[in-house]
């Protein structure tokens, strides 16, 4: 048996070597909660060990962040990003560096902000560092982006038990879901990375035109866009070596046609955004636009996430994760989309990851509108996927074949 210190050290060894992969003369940022502070530093360790030329650390306090939301004023919040931070980002993208970002913030921190407040200091960031977005998705830079557990965060899954005890056990949880559980996390992480890599492969051979969703309260078609490339597990940069975003990962995924987009959708996991979580929600498109939602609870909040710009009403990315998968089978709902976007098949409203199309990597936003592909300051994750999820995939002559079925991977049959 682990003990919680052997876990704790390969999870951080993991971030280093799987995640980030650093390479010897990069530096490293990273992007954590104050509650995360132990970790971090041992991150930053197994950095130094790897080669990292020097670490930085951007400490992250949501008190301090909702104090900065009630106390400032508008005008403040609008221009919330300054300059140096914009240099910042910049300098390790133009040196093909590393970011790491630490989720784990509550859910529910800021439940009692108005959700317009949130949204103009993530528009503002969103939109000052559009440039570094863009290489970051082009893979012009290591970043990944994994959890750790705050206690808010922890109390929000196991609300009845003691904090400490809530904390372990979502410990226990993430470290199953990243394969601290295997006898060699390492090799696992290959393994599985190979595993994804198959169905990749075999998604962009078949070169699907639409895919057509039918679930409780889902019927929809998603058009694909015609340089649609599937892309899962990790990455390689544009200078050659190979990194895993997110930790964990379970999803493949594509970019959709900006105007391909129509009927209803329902979500099947709560979604964290701006502090706050949105709860059984619907969304209906026609021709790629949304034109309606609902929501039981956070409609506020999806409404301001909606209005964040004009690409936020259109999708920019189609994820397949099956039903029955590691975190899906846990019985856990993290309210964290890094977790619950890989426990079920999900959308993103707002850009399109770049990587995901053929040719696009250095594709300037202006010509994003002329070739259907979906441009934003913002995208968001959103899940779907359920135990009654089919999903038939149809060919550009018109022939289908079942690609999900139950929520799991089917075997394919012509219908």
């Amino acid at each position: 048996m682990k003990s919680f210190e052997e876990k704790l050290n390969q999870y951080a060894e993991i971030v280093v070597k799987v995640g980030l992969n650093i390479q010897k003369g990069q530096r490293l940022l990273i992007s954590s909660p104050i509650e995360s502070a132990d970790f971090t530093r041992r991150v930053a360790e197994y950095a130094y060990n790897n080669g990292c030329k020097q670490v930085f650390v951007d400490w992250d306090d949501q008190e301090l962040n909702r104090i900065h939301y009630l106390g400032a004023t508008d005008d403040v919040l609008k221009n919330f990003t300054q300059q140096w931070d914009v240099d910042k980002f910049n300098s390790l993208a133009d040196h093909n560096d590393c970011m790491l970002m630490i989720t784990g913030n509550d859910p529910n921190g800021y439940v009692s902000i108005p959700p317009e407040r949130i949204m103009f200091v993530q528009k503002d960031r969103s939109e000052k560092l559009q440039s570094v977005f863009s290489k970051r998705l082009r893979g012009d830079m290591h970043w990944a982006i994994v959890g750790v557990p705050t206690k808010a965060w922890a109390k929000s899954i196991y609300p009845k038990m003691e904090t400490d005890e809530a904390v372990a056990e979502l410990w226990e949880a993430i470290f199953k879901t990243v394969r601290i559980d295997q006898p060699e996390p390492i090799a696992s992480w290959h393994e599985h990375s190979t595993t994804l890599t198959k169905k990749v492969d075999y998604l962009n051979e078949q070169r699907f035109k639409t895919l057509h969703y039918k679930s409780k309260g889902t019927n929809l078609t998603i058009d694909l866009h015609p340089d649609h490339t599937w892309v899962g597990g990790g990455h390689h940069s544009t200078f050659g070596t190979y990194y895993i975003p997110n930790l964990p990962t379970e999803e493949v995924f594509t970019s959709p046609h900006k105007y391909g987009v129509n009927g209803t959708v329902s979500s099947s996991k709560p979604l964290s955004a701006f502090g706050n979580l949105i709860e059984n929600f619907t969304l209906t498109f026609k021709e790629g636009r949304v034109v309606d939602f609902t929501a039981e609870k956070g409609y506020e909040t999806l409404q301001q996430l909606l209005n964040m710009d004009d690409g936020m009403l259109y999708l920019g990315e189609v994820a397949l994760v099956p039903h029955d998968s590691p975190i899906s089978n846990s019985g856990i709902i993290f309210n964290n989309t890094l977790f619950d976007e890989n426990a079920s098949c999900h959308l993103a409203l707002g850009r399109v990851i770049t990587m995901a199309l053929k040719d696009a990597k250095n594709l300037n936003p202006e010509d994003f509108e002329e070739k259907g592909i979906n441009f934003s300051s913002g995208h968001t994750d959103f899940m779907i996927g359920s135990e009654d999820l089919e999903i038939e995939a149809e060919y550009h002559d018109g022939k289908r074949v079942h690609l999900f079925k139950n929520g799991n991977w089917a075997t394919l049959q012509t219908v």
